[in-house]
């Protein structure tokens, strides 16, 4: 009897031809390559290093495209960057010690935001693992216990025969939900050994489904569908899974109003009669969540944004769908339901029946009303007015990278994303520096848009060397800079903290300057030219940079 995995796993004449004979001159490097391209990697981020060397002159005999920063923590936030835009597992390569240990805020980030990094890094000597201090250049004790809290999985690899699978078994748990960063590392001997090894072929790492159990998605529909006042929150997970076509379905089938978390911009269209919109940092909209009888999260852990700083109570059944396991009910008692967004969406709809309520649009609209009325009372026309500004220039389909900056706080509240998987930012572990390297990360991905990024100073100059990469490889990011002469937000909370703010002002450089000394054109721009501005910026190819110096306030907080 024949069986079907007995046709797959048997080689073909010229599969066996080529095995016995593997071209000469590669090296575990090229093992390493060759696993990534045959996993379907195109792109490959990084900043070589002495023990990776193997890994990087292999690269010239591959058909990887390698995009190289200047600082490993930017290169992780433009594989973290490349792999939301794509839904690709973005391989990062870095060296040993300080180039690895660089990159551990940019996982952090990709792992909060459930961005698919596949960070390949180098090691010692096989003879000097084990923990003991052999006094090599990088060494550390223990390489992987840095990485083992922040990141998904660890891999490791001693001999070159293991590198494939170690590469294939990183690759499937990046990719599987929730999406997220894991870590391999390859000894240096290893990577410049010569190897007698066959080319690696085509790799199997089909990422494993997470499916809701159908007793629960029965639950939720009949919880649903007799509620009378439900009401759905709908995070990144919806996003990462490509959900937002079924999060409209199910919302539109049973009329229930939908607010969008700050990772989930563009989940929900936001001019929708049943569109909440993101205002998370308002008590009105709290209220409004409060009261539903039941309330559908999905893709969301209810952390500290998305709760109004824990101060969200829901008085009603939460159901809850997500894919990592550890954010279910660790906030609020729910029914949990472990699953992919979109099955579980996709579920829920092969399950509910109808509900109309034609006065819900009316509920969303007074809501929305009452927002407006608090924003209004604050004077905060010049905070609108450069929201609105930067949504009138930036292209509907144009991806963005937002940094932890005063105007970003206004964008995820404020901002209409317009479809989902454009708008993004570092509010998941909320590190400075995420928004230049992230555009350049997906423009690299996506050349066929412009891609904008947006920081303040004190957070631009965490990136100012990518300047050079942007200009290296021609990549098509226009960078906004909010010139305010310091890290604003901590200004704004220390001054109502403590009546006066310290270690918060900066000197700074003349950013257009600086930046033409780059070879990027740069503008310096104001509240009224920067509609005219940014437009110009985002419609000509290459970089660019433009400078708004402005002190913008943020809202006054609505969680007290």
């Amino acid at each position: 009897m024949t069986h079907d995995h007995d046709l797959v796993l048997r080689p073909t004449a010229a599969q066996t031809a080529a095995a016995l004979n593997p071209p000469s001159g590669r090296n575990g490097g090229d093992l390493v390559v060759e696993t990534l391209t045959g996993l379907g990697a195109t792109t490959v981020f990084g900043l070589p290093g002495q023990h990776a060397l193997g890994m990087f002159d292999a690269l010239r005999r591959s058909t990887l495209r390698y995009v190289g920063l200047r600082v490993e923590n930017n290169a992780g936030f433009a594989a973290d960057a490349y792999g939301r835009i794509t839904g690709e597992a973005a391989p990062l390569l870095l060296s040993t010690g300080p180039g690895a240990l660089m990159s551990l805020a940019a996982l952090q980030e990709a792992a909060a935001a459930s961005a698919p990094v596949l960070a390949i890094g180098s090691q010692i000597p096989v003879a000097g693992l084990g923990g003991g201090r052999h006094g090599y250049l990088h060494e550390l004790r223990d390489q992987q216990a840095s990485f083992r809290d922040v990141v998904k999985s660890v891999h490791t690899v001693r001999t070159q025969s293991q590198i494939p699978s170690a590469i294939a078994a990183a690759w499937e748990s990046a990719l599987t939900a929730p999406h997220g960063p894991v870590w391999v590392e390859i000894p240096q001997d290893v990577l410049l050994a010569e190897t007698t090894l066959p080319v690696v072929t085509a790799m199997d790492a089909t990422p494993e489904e997470v499916v809701p159990r159908p007793e629960l998605t029965a639950v939720a529909a009949h919880l649903l569908e007799n509620a009378e006042r439900p009401a759905i929150i709908a995070g990144g997970g919806v996003v990462r899974s490509d959900a937002s076509g079924k999060l409209l379905a199910l919302a539109e089938r049973l009329d229930v109003p939908v607010v969008t978390t700050f990772g989930g911009k563009g989940a929900f269209p936001w001019e929708h009669p049943l569109s909440l919109q993101s205002w998370l940092e308002d008590r009105h909209t709290t209220d409004f969540l409060e009261d539903a009888d039941v309330l559908l999260v999905v893709g969301s852990g209810l952390g500290e944004l998305s709760s109004n700083y824990h101060t969200f109570a829901p008085r009603g059944r939460v159901i809850q769908i997500e894919a990592d396991a550890g954010k279910l009910e660790s906030n609020h008692p729910a029914l949990g339901i472990h699953a992919d967004a979109r099955l579980a969406l996709q579920a829920l709809l092969e399950t509910v029946g109808e509900r109309t309520d034609p006065a819900a649009p009316e509920r969303v609209a007074a809501v929305l009303g009452k927002v407006r009325e608090r924003i209004a009372a604050q004077d905060l026309g010049l905070e609108q007015r450069v929201v609105a500004a930067v949504r009138e220039a930036l292209p509907d389909r144009a991806p963005s990278f937002w940094d932890m900056t005063i105007l970003a706080y206004w964008a995820w509240s404020a901002f209409d994303a317009r479809h989902p998987n454009t708008m993004h930012s570092a509010q998941g572990a909320g590190g400075l520096g995420y928004g230049f390297p992230a555009a350049l990360g997906a423009a690299a991905a996506d050349p066929s848009q412009p891609v904008l990024a947006v920081s303040g100073d004190g957070g631009a100059m965490y990136s100012i060397a990518e300047l050079a990469t942007a200009k290296q490889y021609g990549l098509d990011v226009t960078w906004l800079i909010v010139d305010d002469g310091g890290y604003g937000i901590l200004r704004e909370y220390m001054t109502g903290a403590f009546g006066e703010a310290t270690a918060t002002e900066l000197t700074r450089p003349d950013f257009v300057a600086l930046a033409e000394s780059f070879g990027v054109p740069a503008t310096l721009t104001t509240p009224e030219t920067l509609a005219t501005d940014l437009a110009k910026a985002l419609a000509t190819p290459g970089p660019s940079v433009v400078v708004l110096p402005a002190l913008l306030r943020m809202f006054e907080p609505t969680h007290l």
